[in-house]
């Protein structure tokens, strides 16, 4: 076993709400265990540049509460290519740090691993808000979009209830159906789209028809962008149902900003410090999640080279009651 003596934190790919309690976990952690802690700011682009700086208690103080990440975060094309790895790894060597924690999506994981393989002890936290990792049951900043996907579709309806129309929420996820399930359940929506499941939009259509005939005020239609756009759905729902004005709300970034939730906070939290001691034991290139509310740490190459499955009990559940 080689324990690590210096470690970096840095954020990267989009900002997810919770990252920062994350990265004031990983930093006050690592002080209590004796660790020297540094911060790379934007992401891979930063490490490359060699914007590394050290953090101390205060470098964190005040930050567990705000959305976005203090590191920043930033895209970096370099770092996909060898040469790019090299050169990062070689920098992290020079400054004498041996260990990294990523946090960011699945872009992110591959990058670490990368690090891995040049001989940087890794460990990676889930931060992004589709939830879209697999081998953790939720992401950091999940539950925050979804609250708040859930608090626009509550004001929603009351607009829509007022003036009997049908409304078209236009929500993240391009490659999981993930905050449109999980809003659409909690606010009772009448019609969840997403890309794991094959729909209709005609019956759509029809079925919101029959809705309205039956004395229904609104009909709430979530559409997850990874199955199309909320225009070319509420099109379709226009030319069969006229009468209904189909009006269309995209969210777009706003679901990544705002205050993380206590669950992302302490999600966050649990997971930077289970990510310090890992490296503290000698592990590396592991994905850190959580299953059935115990911390779990899983090879990264496993991570990314697993889709996750989605969850059709709930969504099943979310249809019967939304006749």
């Amino acid at each position: 076993m080689t324990a690590v003596k210096k470690i970096a934190v840095l954020t990267s790919g989009g900002d997810s709400q919770g990252m920062n309690a994350a990265v004031r976990a990983v930093v006050r952690s690592g002080l209590y265990f004796g660790l020297e802690v540094f911060g790379i700011q934007r992401g891979y682009q930063g490490l490359l540049n060699d914007d590394i700086f050290p953090m101390d208690l205060r470098s964190v103080g005040d930050i567990i509460q705000r959305g976005g990440t203090v590191l920043q975060s930033a895209r970096c094309l370099e770092f996909t290519t060898e040469e790019g790895q090299k050169k990062g790894a070689q920098i992290l060597r020079d400054r004498g740090i041996d260990g990294v924690v990523v946090i960011g999506g699945d872009g992110s994981y591959q990058g670490a691993n990368k690090l891995t393989k040049q001989g940087i002890k890794t460990m990676c936290l889930p931060g992004t808000i589709d939830n879209d990792i697999s081998f953790t049951d939720y992401t950091i900043g999940f539950d925050t979009a979804v609250s708040i996907v859930v608090d626009a579709i509550n004001k929603l309806r009351d607009t829509m209830s007022s003036h009997e129309r049908s409304s078209i929420v236009e929500v993240m996820g391009r490659h999981c159906g993930d905050i449109a399930l999980h809003a659409g359940l909690a606010s009772g929506a009448e019609t969840i789209l997403v890309p794991e499941v094959e729909f209709n939009l005609q019956e759509v259509a029809d079925r919101m028809t029959q809705n309205f005939k039956h004395g229904k005020r609104h009909s709430i239609v979530i559409v997850a962008e990874g199955v199309g756009k909320g225009e070319d759905v509420a099109k379709v729902i226009q030319e069969n149902c006229p009468a209904y004005e189909p009006r269309v709300t995209v969210l777009g970034h706003i679901q990544r900003g705002g205050t993380p939730t206590a669950f992302d906070r302490n999600l966050a939290s649990r997971l930077g410090d289970f990510a310090v001691r890992q490296l503290i034991e000698g592990v590396s290139d592991k994905a850190c999640g959580m299953i059935d509310g115990k911390l779990v740490a899983t090879d990264i190459g496993k991570v990314v080279s697993t889709k996750k499955e989605f969850n059709m009990e709930l969504y099943e559940l979310a249809l019967r009651l939304s006749q």
